[in-house]
């Protein structure tokens, strides 16, 4: 229930604040006087579109407050704040949002910043706002099955969900069989080039680093004669003058060390060197006579690297990267090979998935049919008591081609006339039934789903009379099952209002602002006079207590 609204620097108002109850709020006030202000205020407020024109001329900002208390398992509020992950505090739900002169806005509930589209989650569960152009609605035939699931309550609702899930499962399977029809040809080609590419590579028989290790045996081969002179060069060096000149310089310390021990370390390095010296030109001789002269075996190996240089131009920068793609175009071939069994197996999915939204929307299409006339006969006596006494209404639900919303194609049907056939109510009604068509489906709605609270702009345009008092009554009832705010200018509702409060526009100093006045007592008994057409007579007054039950 809305308990209290606050509006700051929100167009022509400066600063209101109204305090709500239970029952049948009554907005009155001069035509012009803005009334429907306020409403737009309560629409920025639960997340409806607003723009920058809506801050008062000369402020910063408009700020508007929205107050709630929360009953516990509301079947609408509670599943919106599980989505948002909102909790209310102390049974309360604040909703806040400022809009700058700039058009920035900013969101809060229970002072936790949120977004616009959340606000609006929250805001959709709590208010149902009936606007001036509402009931037009009901043109929308579309919308006429989400009315009756919505009357029929949560067990429908979970019905609908399954129908919906049931129908992803069946899309899912019918989009990726359709991509796979679609995407044939293009498969083929990637099944041929990958195909080539695969047993390219596989020719090759790669081995990870070779083409290091062959570029350093090119480079052996190729300078095979320059490291055969130098290994033969060094080999005489060794043997020509170094040993000997070691063996030499070896036993002249040996003789000398006769004489002076201290000479046995120099002795010993020159020993060290003698046999490093013998060992090194046995390799040195060893590594000459292994130098190869093989010009086949050097054409084969430029063959080879310029094999590899093909593949790494098309494949990857090393050996290493190139069987990586090896294996990448191994797993799409793969997936290729098999895309016609997983035809088979998505054609086989998207059967079973479509039979199972079958199933599920026969039974929803069963629960529909079932609430179908108790619905309409509801609706029927509603209207009844909105001076459509003669009035016939009726639910089509016809055979469609099933979807997520069911296999159901529904239509509300009215017959204003007596004698006349039912025909659609979108065709035929005119602005005034369907206006009271949505009274009466919310009334219906009210006794059978726990409803957010209601709101109501000028729902009594072109109608009077008898017509009017029974709108009024019919509005007060609304009122004992829901919170109900009503913007009228029905002096028949205004009466039946549980508070009722003035709105009234004021030019002072040069600025114009909208104000609001709680009325009770005599001030209550001065505005239905006015609302009456009296200039303030007795007789209009006395009238004014009569309908008010003060006299």
């Amino acid at each position: 229930m809305l308990t209290e609204l606050s509006v700051e620097n929100f167009a022509l108002v400066e600063r209101v604040r109204l305090r709500f109850g239970a029952g049948l709020n009554l907005l009155t006030g001069e035509t012009g006087a803005g009334k429907s202000i306020l409403l737009d205020a309560l629409g920025m407020v639960l997340g409806e579109r607003t723009s920058a024109d809506s801050v008062r001329h000369g402020a910063d900002k408009a700020r508007v407050e929205a107050v709630f208390t929360m009953t516990a398992g509301d079947p609408r509020l509670t599943p919106a704040l599980e989505t948002t992950g909102i909790e209310p505090e102390d049974g309360l739900l604040i909703l806040s949002r400022e809009l700058s002169a700039t058009g920035k806005s900013n969101a809060r509930i229970n002072g936790r910043t949120v977004t616009v589209a959340t606000l609006k989650v929250i805001g959709d569960a709590l208010v149902d706002i009936h606007g001036q152009h509402e009931h037009q609605s009901l043109m929308v035939v579309e919308r006429h099955v989400e009315l009756l699931d919505a009357w029929c309550g949560p067990e429908t609702e979970v019905l609908r969900a399954s129908v919906a899930a049931a129908w992803d499962s069946y899309a899912a399977a019918r989009d990726e069989r359709e991509a796979l029809l679609r995407e044939a040809r293009e498969r083929a080609r990637n099944l041929d080039l990958y195909s080539y590419q695969r047993d390219e590579i596989d020719v090759a028989a790669l081995i990870p680093g070779e083409d290091d290790e062959l570029l350093a045996e090119k480079l052996r081969l190729g300078s095979a004669e320059r490291l055969h002179a130098a290994s033969s060069a060094a080999y005489g060096a060794l043997q020509g003058g170094a040993l000997d000149g070691l063996s030499q310089a070896v036993r002249e310390i040996e003789r000398a060390q006769k004489f002076d021990e201290g000479l046995s370390s120099i002795l010993e390095s020159l020993n060290s060197a003698l046999y490093a010296a013998d060992d090194a030109m046995r390799e040195v001789r060893s590594y000459r006579d292994s130098v190869e002269f093989n010009p086949n075996r050097l054409t084969q190996i430029e063959d080879r690297l310029d094999t590899l240089k093909s593949l790494k131009r098309k494949y990857g920068e090393s050996t290493a990267d190139i069987l990586r793609y090896r294996e990448e175009i191994g797993q799409k071939l793969s997936t290729l090979e098999n895309a016609e069994e997983r035809l088979a197996e998505l054609e086989a999915l998207e059967k079973a998935a479509f039979a199972e939204v079958e199933k599920r929307a026969a039974v929803l299409t069963k629960a529909r049919k079932k609430a179908a006339e108790p619905f309409a006969k509801g609706i029927q006596n509603e209207l009844k008591d909105l001076a459509m006494a003669a009035t016939r209404f009726a639910v089509s639900i016809e055979p469609r081609e099933p979807g997520p919303g069911g296999a159901d194609a529904l239509e509300f049907l009215i017959s204003p006339n007596p004698g006349e056939p039912l025909k659609p109510l979108a065709k035929i009604a005119s602005g005034g039934e369907l206006s009271r068509v949505m009274l009466a489906l919310k009334s219906v709605m009210s006794k059978h789903v726990a409803p957010p609270t209601l709101v109501f702009d000028e729902i009594d345009t072109g109608i009077g009379g008898r017509t009017a008092t029974t709108l009024a009554e019919k509005l007060h009832t609304l009122g004992k099952s829901a919170q109900t705010l009503c913007i009228t200018h029905l002096p028949q509702i205004a009466a039946r209002g549980d508070a009722h409060f003035f709105i009234e526009k004021r030019t002072e100093k040069g600025r114009t602002t909208v104000s609001v006045v709680a009325l009770d007592g005599e001030s209550r008994v001065q505005e239905l006079a006015r609302m009456l057409g009296g200039n303030g007579s007795e007789t209009v007054l006395a009238h004014a207590r009569e309908m008010l039950g003060k006299l």
